[in-house]
């Protein structure tokens, strides 16, 4: 019988040197993020900060993982996150907290997250994932390249309108609370690259059920 896959997320603020509060505000936005992913039984342990500015979880199986990346840095705003996803093995069970534990999966995650930190590319690039799977990770870790150079041109504006179209679905419902027209709604989704997003969650969330990660 195979070793278990779990998922880990690490994550870090970009920049963090240069904010002021920036303790405060991160354990503020983390919270929030806690309380909202502990519902909807999105994570197995809450979000701790481990060092500085970084923190950990241990995703639950069977989750949307892009949907749940996406959601925590709409949570974090303004802070900006890089994210690294690792999976794999864990060397002692689940419990609380998260800095007691280890495995390949947090040894993989990390690697994930400093891969973003050594800053190699010729790009920005926000996210990255590792596992034992070298087609995944090639694929993974392309589509999310596109998908942060996206996501990195998106406005505050953009963003606000994205966050409230997200829980309604609806434009009028989003123009009403926002107080704006329809036609600016639509048009701040399409310049915030909502739609592209959108389908990177579903066909992320598709590779990786299907690669039983």
């Amino acid at each position: 019988m195979g070793i278990k896959q779990h998922a880990v997320l690490i994550a870090d603020v970009v920049g963090s040197s240069s904010r002021r509060n920036l303790r405060a505000l991160l354990a503020k936005r983390l919270e929030t993020a806690r309380r909202a992913h502990l519902r909807t039984k999105a994570i197995r342990l809450p979000y701790a900060v481990t060092a500085g500015d970084e923190f950990q979880t241990i995703l639950a199986p069977n989750i949307n993982i892009p949907e749940l990346i996406f959601d925590l840095r709409m949570h974090l705003r303004p802070l900006r996150l890089r994210i690294g996803i690792g999976f794999g093995g864990l060397s002692n069970r689940i419990q609380a907290p998260v800095n007691v534990m280890g495995g390949e999966a947090f040894q993989q995650a990390r690697r994930a997250l400093e891969s973003l930190k050594a800053g190699s590319s010729k790009y920005d690039v926000l996210t990255a994932f590792r596992s034992n799977k070298e087609i995944f990770d090639i694929t993974a870790n392309l589509i999310y390249t596109l998908h942060d150079t996206l996501l990195l041109r998106i406005t505050s504006k953009q963003w606000n309108t994205i966050q409230v179209f997200r829980k309604t679905h609806k434009l009028g419902s989003t123009a009403r609370i926002l107080r704006l027209d329809r036609s600016t709604v639509s048009r701040n989704l399409k310049r915030g690259y909502f739609w592209q997003i959108e389908q990177t969650i579903t066909g992320m969330d598709t590779l990786i059920r299907a690669s039983k990660m």
